[in-house]
Order: C-alpha cells, then sequence, then structure tokens
C-alpha cells in the first residue's frame, strides 16, 4: 500500500504473500484469490509482503490453553535481525536453583536477574529463542496502562494506582540502564506519548486525567485541538501529552539478555518443550519432550498466555490485535518528535517510528477467536489501520512492507498477575499483561528476584493474584 491514495491494495494469497486488487472491490478475495501474486512490483503498483498470523488451539474467547501459536508466519523484528544466535535442545538432565520456562523477553529478563544474584538457572523454550509474542511486539515502553489512573484507582484504590503507574516509570528506566549495562542499545530510544481525544467526550475524560496525573507529580501537558494541530497535524479535540515513555526492539533486547545471562552461567535450551512440572515438597520436576528432565527448587512461567491452564483459574480474557510496518520513510511531516501516538477510540489505534526510520502501526483490537488467523481478516485489518493512520497523516506517503496478527491477554484491571498462587507454591507466574508486556515483564522480573532473595516486594500484593479477594 502507498498511502492513502494507493490504487493497489494488499490481498493475500494461499502462500502466504500480498498480492494486489483494486479498491473499488467491495471486499479482499477469499482465502484462495485471484491475486496477482508473483508479479513484479511495477506489475502490480504495490510492494509485496508476507503475512505473521495467529493460530491457535484454545477455545474461542477463552483464556484456559497452555500451547498456542502467539504469531505466525514472518514478523518484522526476526527477519530484520537475523539468526542472532542459536541454543541447543536438551540433550540431558540438568538441576537449577530456577527453571524458567519460557524465552521470550519476560523469561530472558526473569533469566538476566537471577543470574546476575547468583542462581542457578536453566531456561526452555518450546520454540526458538524469542520467536513466540516477543518476536510480535510493537515495542513501545509506556507506563501508561489501558486502563487511566482514575480508572485504576477506583478499582485497585488511589494508593496502588499511583503505585503501578510509577512502577512502570521505573521499569522504563530499568530497562534503559540495562541497554546501557549490556553495551547492546537494541534500538531503545526515549519517546513522548501522546493520546489523542477521539470525542468531545474523551477530551473532558482525559482533560481529568491529565489533571490527577500531574497532582501526583507526573510529566503531563494538556494539547488543546489548536496546539494538537499545529504540533502534529492532527485534528482532533486534544491529547494527553505524557513524558518518560520510551521504544525499543524487544527481539533483539531479549536476546541481549540471554546472552549475558548465558555468559554469567545460565543454560538456555530451546526447541524443547515441558510436557510436564511436578511439584515435591521442595522442589520442582520438569519432564520435557526430549527425555531429559530439569529439576529445581523453583519454576518460573513465562510463557504468558500458553501458561494461563496452569494457574487453574481465569485470570482474563484473550484479544487479537494487528499491525504493520511500512518501508523506510524519508518524510515523517509533522511527527517530527516521534512521539507514540495512540488515542481513546475503541478499538484504539497506535503508531510509532522504529529506529530506521519505518511506520510501525498496529490496534484495531478485538476478542479473539479463530478467524483470527484468517488471511482475508488480515488483509482487512491492514486496510483498516492504513486507512486510520491516514486520517492523522494525509500527508505522509508510505508503502506497507509487512503485517501481521497476534494475541494478548487483558485482566479487568489492566494489571497483570505476578507471583504465586496456593495450588504452585514453588511457582511464580507472569501473566496479563496487556499493551505494556515488555515493561510488566520488567517489573515481574524485579519482583521474582526480590521474592527469591527473601525480601519480598513492598508493591507485590498489587500484582498478586489474590488482590482482588484480599478486600484492598
Amino acid at each position: 500500500m502507498t498511502g492513502r491514495g494507493s490504487q493497489w491494495e494488499h490481498c493475500i494469497g494461499g502462500c502466504g504473500r500480498l498480492g494486489a486488487f483494486h479498491p473499488d472491490q467491495r471486499e479482499a478475495p477469499a482465502e484462495n484469490p485471484t491475486c496477482l501474486l508473483g508479479r513484479s512490483r511495477d506489475e502490480v503498483d504495490a510492494p509485496r509482503a508476507r503475512a505473521s498470523l495467529l493460530s491457535s488451539i484454545c477455545d474461542e474467547g477463552s483464556c484456559q490453553t497452555r500451547r498456542m501459536d502467539l504469531r505466525s508466519g514472518v514478523a518484522f523484528w526476526p527477519l530484520r535481525n537475523g539468526l542472532i544466535r542459536a541454543y541447543p535442545a536438551l540433550d540431558r538432565d540438568e538441576r537449577a536453583d530456577v527453571a524458567v520456562i519460557g524465552a521470550g523477553i519476560t523469561g530472558a529478563l526473569v533469566a538476566h536477574h537471577l543470574t546476575a544474584a547468583g542462581a542457578s538457572v536453566v531456561v526452555l523454550d518450546r520454540r526458538d529463542v524469542s520467536t513466540g509474542s516477543t518476536a510480535a511486539t510493537t515495542g513501545l515502553l509506556q507506563y501508561e496502562t489501558d486502563t487511566t489512573l482514575a480508572e485504576l484507582a477506583e478499582s485497585v484504590g488511589e494508593a496502588a494506582g499511583i503505585r503501578a503507574y510509577r512502577r512502570g516509570l521505573e521499569a522504563i528506566d530499568t530497562i534503559e540502564q540495562l541497554t546501557r549495562d549490556l553495551d547492546e542499545p537494541c534500538g531503545f530510544a526515549r519517546r513522548p506519548s501522546v493520546m489523542v481525544a477521539s470525542s468531545r467526550r474523551d477530551a473532558r475524560r482525559l482533560q481529568d486525567e491529565c489533571e490527577a496525573r500531574a497532582r501526583h507529580g507526573f510529566a503531563v501537558a494538556w494539547l488543546t485541538p489548536e496546539e494538537l494541530a499545529a504540533t502534529y497535524g492532527i485534528e482532533a479535540h486534544g491529547a494527553l501529552r505524557s513524558e518518560g515513555n520510551a521504544q525499543i526492539d524487544a527481539h533483539r533486547f531479549a536476546h541481549a539478555l540471554l546472552a549475558h545471562a548465558s555468559r554469567g552461567g545460565a543454560r538456555v535450551y530451546d526447541r524443547t518443550s515441558v510436557e510436564r512440572v511436578t511439584t515435591g515438597t521442595d522442589h520442582v520436576e520438569l519432564a520435557t519432550d526430549r527425555g531429559p528432565t530439569v529439576h529445581a527448587r523453583r519454576v518460573v512461567w513465562a510463557a504468558g498466555y500458553e501458561a494461563v491452564e496452569e494457574t487453574q483459574r481465569r485470570v482474563g480474557s484473550l484479544h487479537s490485535t494487528w499491525a504493520f510496518v511500512s518501508e523506510p520513510v524519508a518524510d515523517l511531516g509533522p511527527w517530527r518528535d516521534q512521539a507514540l501516538l495512540w488515542e481513546t477510540a475503541r478499538p484504539y489505534l497506535y503508531a510509532r517510528v522504529t529506529d530506521d526510520g519505518r511506520i510501525l502501526v498496529g490496534g484495531e483490537d478485538e476478542p479473539f477467536r479463530r478467524s483470527h488467523a484468517s488471511t482475508r481478516r488480515l488483509a482487512r485489518k491492514t486496510r483498516r489501520l492504513v486507512d486510520r493512520f491516514g486520517r492523522w497523516f494525509p500527508s505522509i506517503a508510505f508503502e506497507v512492507a509487512y503485517a501481521w496478527a497476534g494475541v494478548f491477554g487483558t485482566t479487568k484491571d489492566g494489571l497483570p498477575y505476578i507471583g504465586t498462587t496456593p495450588e504452585h507454591p514453588h511457582a511464580w507466574l507472569a501473566l496479563g499483561y496487556g499493551g505494556n508486556g515488555i515493561t510488566f515483564s520488567t517489573i515481574a522480573a524485579d519482583l521474582i528476584l526480590a521474592d527469591w532473595r527473601g525480601t519480598p516486594d513492598p508493591d507485590a500484593p498489587i500484582f498478586a493474584f489474590d488482590r482482588h479477594t484480599r478486600g484492598g
């Protein structure tokens, strides 16, 4: 796609490549369309792209699953970064203080933190390292959650809500310091966040939110419709601008963390599936599909939504999301500060600029269902994202390079669940990250490290599994 005025838009053929069809057609062709696949870019007047689609075996709308494909096909980050490092499959029994299930961003942060603290760690992942949801993330680092501070205060209490937001800021500071310590920038860059008010009602609500955050010391400012238009060229009802946010290449970051942990003694194995976890009085035993077992004092479930079944409780709901990344763009027009953009409309749109000058746009979220993986749906959602972004920036010309779909889980209050449960006293779980996966992963690693050291984090109750049953 070449911006909003393109004469050709993309459809996805049975082979997973993007072809082209004329926008006068009312809908994208069906699953095996007669698209203009295999022709040159000049012939179809549109770039080729590949689709990364989610397929899942969980029931429609259900979060009760242990194995699911968090994305499939070709995601942008692994394609751009290439094979950074390969790890072996488990070929012998292992013993460790802590076994970590999942080698995405959460598992990488946990392994890094625990190894640095002197713990012996084994990391297992059924895929290649960092090729699950971490490969599909858009890499926005925001302390703000999908739940406003005012809404969060009503749900978990004002003090807890403020601390949750502050922990988000602290997590971004931690990530920045880690990229410096690792001597690997991983595309980290500080960026302001601009939440656009999609309606007059939303503008009033955002102004109240702005005042609430300002009272508690958060660096925020209200942009009037005139200021928003003058600064970004966006025509809307105003916006809430927040400082302290950032962006990153999470795929590269996870690899850098695991490499550092490996040098510190952590043993990382991929393409090794954990088939069963048996809990003893003072240990856990992990049986794998490879045959060897891992014996550990504690286990960390860092496999995201695949681990929900282990909690034996419903912790949230699954949602589908879509994203695309463009070819590098020479002129970003009024988007000069490359702020992280999002909006109050539901489903909302969000956008950022990568460190190599590509526009990355995501959103169009909806409750998860099996048709998530439909190529027709991906084409339709990508068109929607392109059109909505074009309403913000009609003067920016761009071509879509890659489009994909993913899955994320949300909780009632917008906060993750991090900690232990009665049914798993030797396990830490981290679930329900919503749109703040990387910052919540960092918080999870900090909380788990504190618990391992025997000095529980004072903020742990805010994220605990029983937070809504303790009367607080």
